[in-house]
This record gives structure tokens, C-alpha cells and sequence, in this order.
């Protein structure tokens, strides 16, 4: 029996993002898209998503496992790529990761900022690759990272496109199993792979099962007092989700810009 406020997956939600895919190759005139394949559920199903939109030849998966990358998950990404058929690269982080860290800080850092670079060590990767192939960086972040703003400022939040970023990390569940994609991942706790024994639900505090009917709540306009009541929770419990939404509203806007003329990039001049 489903809550008053969980996700739905909407019934034109694969031919929509098959469309938009497709729609923004052409607009820009690239060749392909870049997966960053981490061994989750996201970059798993956006890599089938674009192979399924795109056909395998346009669609290149790349693994860029740190130091402490456990062995068998890079076995099962390459296999997992060559099950779909698609172009497959694995480049090891951790000399490019050590000698930055060494270079800004001898003393070492500390685990967050360790983890942002090398998330940002990733990106930068990522769009080197693409250059090189005239792809665009095809983003695996859903809807409810991208609320709560649990993603690395111009690491894994720097991307052309986001396939997903419309659905609820329920959601992303929800149709990778109706895409049957491997139980392994579909079982695999979620994580950012910034650090040895990381997941996303232990760092945030809460399940993505409650953020996110707390997330539809918002979307839907309710204030944290009715969504605590259809919840049947107490508010302090809504409280945690909300705060972050709003304390990361930065990681989803551009760059602001002090207004001086007529017309202002991202204020009054959109495209």
C-alpha cells in the first residue's frame, strides 16, 4: 500500500528521456554521450537508458576508480559495459588525486574535501574524454540528490544533461527494476564512492524512502507542519529534509551575477 505522498513513476517516463537524449545530440551537434559508471544504480540506468535511445556505438562508459576501489566492483562495471555493448574506459584517480592534494595541502585533507576532489578530479576527466570524442557528459544525479544538494559543486553536479535529474531516487528503483537491470546493483546500498564504507543515507542523516515523500510534499507546495501530518510523523523528523533543500538552494542556480546593464545573463536575459 503506497503513502499519501511516495513518488509515482510517470508511464511516459522511458520514451521521454529516450527523446530528450536524442534531442540534445542533435540540438548540439555531438556525437555521443560520457556515462561516468560508478557501479550504482544511477549511471547504471542512465548507460541503458542513452544505449537503449542512442545505440551502443554513441554511448561511452568510463570508470575512474580511486585507491580504494574494491576490485570486484571494477570487474563488474567492465562487465556490465560489455553487456550493454557500449564503448568502455577505466582510468585509476589516485596518482592525480594524491599529487593535487599534495600540491594544496602537504598536511593532508581532511575526508569531506578529499572526497570533493576527487569528485572534481572525475568531472575534469570526464569532459577531457568527451572533448576528445565530440560526446557531451551525460549527468546520473536524480531529483532528490539534486533538492538536497548531495552532490560536489563542478564534480559530479558538473554536467551537460541530466537524463534522471526528474525522478525521485525511489523512482530510479523503481525503473531499474522494470528494466531488470542486474540485482546486484538494484541491492547496493546508494553511495558516492567518496570514501572507504560511505553511503548516502548514513551521511544524510535519513532514508531517500522518507526524504523523498517529504520532497514530493514540497513540490506539491505543502508546508513541513501538512506534510508531517499526511506522514503521520512528528515535524522535527521533516525538519532535517527541508533545511537541507533550502540551505543548498546555491548548488542548483548558476553563478549569480551583479546586475549593471539592460539585460543580465541569468536574471533577465535567459536563453
Amino acid at each position: 500500500m503506497s503513502g499519501p505522498l511516495d513518488p509515482h513513476l510517470p508511464p511516459h517516463t522511458i520514451p521521454a528521456i529516450q527523446q530528450f537524449l536524442r534531442g540534445h545530440l542533435e540540438e548540439s551537434g555531438a556525437k555521443g554521450v560520457i556515462v561516468g559508471l560508478s557501479g550504482g544504480i544511477d549511471s547504471a540506468l542512465v548507460a541503458r537508458l542513452a544505449r537503449d535511445a542512442l545505440g551502443p556505438e554513441r554511448v561511452m562508459g568510463l570508470s575512474l576508480p580511486d585507491a580504494n576501489f574494491p576490485a570486484d566492483l571494477r570487474g563488474e562495471i567492465r562487465d556490465y559495459a560489455a553487456s550493454l555493448g557500449i564503448g568502455f574506459r577505466e582510468i585509476p584517480i589516485a596518482d592525480t588525486e594524491t599529487a593535487i592534494e599534495r600540491a594544496l595541502a602537504p598536511d593532508g585533507l581532511d575526508l569531506v574535501a578529499r572526497g570533493n576532489l576527487k569528485a572534481r578530479v572525475r568531472m575534469i576527466l570526464d569532459y577531457t574524454e568527451a572533448h576528445a570524442r565530440s560526446f557531451l557528459v551525460a549527468g546520473t544525479g536524480n531529483k532528490s540528490e539534486i533538492l538536497l544538494g548531495y552532490f560536489t559543486k563542478y564534480g559530479d553536479g558538473g554536467v551537460d544533461l541530466l537524463p534522471v535529474g526528474d525522478l525521485y531516487k525511489t523512482s530510479v528503483f523503481e525503473l531499474g527494476r522494470e528494466l531488470s537491470l542486474p540485482e546486484t546493483v538494484l541491492a547496493r546500498p546508494p553511495t558516492a564512492g567518496l570514501w572507504e564504507g560511505q553511503t548516502d543515507e548514513e551521511e544524510l542523516g535519513f532514508t531517500y524512502a522518507f526524504a523523498d515523500q517529504v520532497l514530493v510534499g514540497l513540490e506539491r507546495l505543502l508546508e513541513p507542519d501538512e506534510i508531517a501530518e499526511k506522514l503521520g510523523v512528528p515535524l522535527e523528523k521533516v525538519e532535517p529534509v527541508v533545511r537541507r533543500v533550502h540551505a543548498n538552494r546555491h548548488k542548483r542556480r548558476p553563478a549569480p551575477i551583479a546586475k549593471l546593464s539592460l539585460r543580465t545573463v541569468g536574471v533577465d536575459w535567459r536563453d
